[in-house]
């Protein structure tokens, strides 16, 4: 799959999409990159440590979230992927469902689409990633956590994303899918959706896993956003087995670190 300026073999490796949260109130991270010389250190932090991918978002997706206007919206995204793309060769991710912030953002250079509504909220982004033929990635969401089979369920509704997408002209080598750990789930629904990971695999697109200090692990833990990185890993480390081709991360250093040893193990597993 070809994201930006790169290439990613996304059915034999795994990578590191960093997360840059440019709000001031996200339930990790709100309020710490909102200032543009702060952003620009943490990408190149992030970088450094191991990301391929930045995804830059605007607006918290935190359960219980206020929703902003879009123009707030685009005045926090823009100036930080522009920024992004004039120091870095780095491919760059608008999280967004809005499609007049996604347009906007595909302007300043974004290079991937990460809509955490599977583009059922605005149809027009489906338009949009195919006019700027531009990769994206569709999670999984719901209004109300209620199932009749979760599993079957997740799956359908992701391939009503898929339909949409396609309908659209976004070509099969251009979508990633995302099962939406703390979207529209219950706590057991979260686990199970990272323990049956496969499933989604098997749908045959890449697949994105992003479960970095979100309230799975701080229910599980009993323990606070910022004390969640080991719980963290444990999923990433399942995501690796599972091979899921992205991991979507704020701590990117021990993650990577993760993903490596993983792979090691399984590489090395694989020659017997």
């Amino acid at each position: 799959m070809k994201i930006g300026n790169r290439m990613f073999d996304v059915e034999n490796d795994c990578y590191i999409m960093g997360i840059l949260n440019v709000t001031p109130d996200s339930f990790s991270d709100g309020g710490k990159w909102n200032d543009l010389e702060k952003a620009k250190k943490h990408v190149a932090d992030m970088i450094e440590e191991g990301a391929s991918i930045i995804d830059v978002g605007g607006e918290s997706t935190r359960p219980g979230h206020q929703q902003i206007s879009i123009q707030e919206e685009i005045e926090r995204v823009v100036p930080v992927i522009e920024m992004i793309k004039k120091n870095f060769d780095i491919p760059v991710s608008i999280d967004s469902y809005k499609s007049p912030v996604v347009e906007e953002a595909l302007k300043a250079g974004a290079d991937l689409v990460n809509d955490i509504w599977g583009l059922k909220y605005d149809r027009k982004v489906a338009d949009l990633i195919a006019r700027y033929q531009v990769p994206c990635c569709l999670m999984h969401n719901r209004e109300a956590a209620v199932y009749d089979d979760f599993l079957e369920d997740m799956c359908r509704d992701l391939k009503e994303s898929v339909f949409i997408a396609k309908q659209a002209g976004v070509a099969d080598q251009q979508i990633i899918l995302d099962p939406g750990v703390g979207f529209g789930k219950t706590y057991e629904h979260n686990l199970m959706a990272i323990h049956h990971l496969e499933r989604l695999v098997d749908l045959g697109y890449p697949v994105l896993l992003a479960t970095s200090r979100k309230s799975v692990i701080g229910l599980t833990l009993d323990l606070p956003t910022d004390q969640r990185v080991e719980g963290t890993l444990v999923t990433t480390v399942l995501g690796v087995q599972k091979k899921a081709a992205f991991i979507r991360v704020h701590d990117v250093k021990e993650n990577m670190r993760a993903i490596r040893m993983t792979q090691a193990i399984l590489r090395e597993g694989r020659k017997k």
